[in-house]
C-alpha cells in the first residue's frame, strides 16, 4: 500500500519504542529470539548498492539443484542469497521449468512462509528470487493478523512442516500511514479499511512525530505480529524444539534490501 517513509541503512541498529498492546494477552508473549545468531537477512553486504548487469537468458529460469532447506538457519540463508541476487539484478528465476511444474502437481514442499503486506511493490517471490513451490505467501494490509491469516500460517507450519516464518514489513507502508493518520485525526476510514487501522493502532509509536512516527510504527507492527505468532501455542512448541523460527524483517523500496528487525 503506497505512502512515504524513511528508509533504514543495512546493518545499522534501529531504536524503536512501541506500545506492546496485545489483543489476546493471555496467549501472546514477546518473541525472545528465534535465531540468536542471525541479525540481518543479507548480512555482510555493505551499505552501498552494487548494481550489476541483468542476468542473461542463459542463467534465467534455472532449476535449483541445491537441497531444499530443512532448518530455520538454512531457510534464512536461502532467502538472504535470493535477496542478494534480487538487489544486484542477478535473478535466477528458479524452479519455473516444465519439469518442476509437473513435479509440483503431486505435492509441495515450501521451505519458508512469508507473511507480508499486500503492496504491489513487495512480492516475496521476487524480492527473495524464489520460484514455484519454494515459498508459501500470506498477504494482508499491514501484515494484519486475523483468523484466516493465522489459520494459513498454521497450515504451512503444522501440515507442511515449514521451518521458517518471516513477517515482512516494508518502507512506505500505506496501511500503517492510514492507521497513524486516522488515530491522529479521529476520522473513521471507509468500509473495512478501518479494521486494518484498528489492528495496527496498538503498534503506533507515540515517541515519534510525523513521518518518523509512521516509519517507526512500520517496524513496531512487524514486531507485534511476530510476537503474536510466536505466542500461539502450536507454533511456540515448534520454536522451542528448534524446528521453527519466526522472524521479523523489513524491505527497503529504494535499495531492494531485506533486513531482519532485532
Amino acid at each position: 500500500m503506497n505512502s512515504d517513509g524513511t528508509p533504514h541503512i543495512a546493518g545499522s541498529s534501529h531504536s524503536r519504542t512501541a506500545r506492546t498492546v496485545s489483543a489476546r494477552p493471555a496467549r501472546r508473549t514477546l518473541l525472545r529470539t528465534a535465531l540468536s545468531g542471525a541479525a540481518v537477512i543479507g548480512a555482510g553486504v555493505g551499505t552501498g548498492l552494487a548494481v550489476a548487469a541483468p542476468a542473461s537468458a542463459a542463467t534465467a529460469t534455472r532449476t535449483s539443484t541445491a537441497p531444499r532447506p530443512s532448518t530455520p538457519q538454512q531457510a534464512l540463508s536461502a532467502l538472504a542469497t535470493g535477496n542478494q541476487r534480487w538487489r544486484t539484478f542477478r535473478q535466477h528465476h528458479p524452479n519455473e521449468t516444465a519439469t518442476v511444474r509437473q513435479q509440483l502437481v503431486a505435492s509441495q514442499h515450501p521451505f519458508a512462509l512469508v507473511l507480508g503486506c499486500i503492496d504491489s511493490r513487495v512480492p516475496p517471490e521476487l524480492v527473495f528470487d524464489q520460484g514455484l513451490g519454494d515459498l508459501m505467501t500470506v498477504r494482508s494490509g499491514g501484515e494484519v493478523l486475523d483468523e484466516a491469516v493465522l489459520g494459513s500460517v498454521a497450515y504451512g507450519v503444522l501440515e507442511l512442516a515449514i521451518p521458517l516464518v518471516v513477517v515482512l514489513g516494508h518502507q512506505s507502508c500505506g496501511a500503517v500511514r492510514a492507521a497513524v493518520e486516522a488515530e491522529e485525526s479521529g476520522e473513521r476510514l471507509p468500509a473495512h479499511i478501518q479494521y486494518l487501522a484498528d489492528q495496527i493502532t496498538p503498534a503506533i509509536d507515540h515517541t515519534k512525530e510525523g513521518d518518523a512516527r509512521v516509519d517507526a510504527t512500520i517496524d513496531a507492527q512487524v514486531r507485534l505480529v511476530t510476537s503474536r505468532l510466536a505466542a500461539e501455542p502450536d507454533l511456540a512448541a515448534k520454536v522451542n524444539s528448534g524446528q521453527l523460527a519466526i522472524v521479523g524483517a523489513r524491505y527497503e523500496l529504494n535499495t531492494y534490501l531485506v533486513h531482519q528487525l532485532v
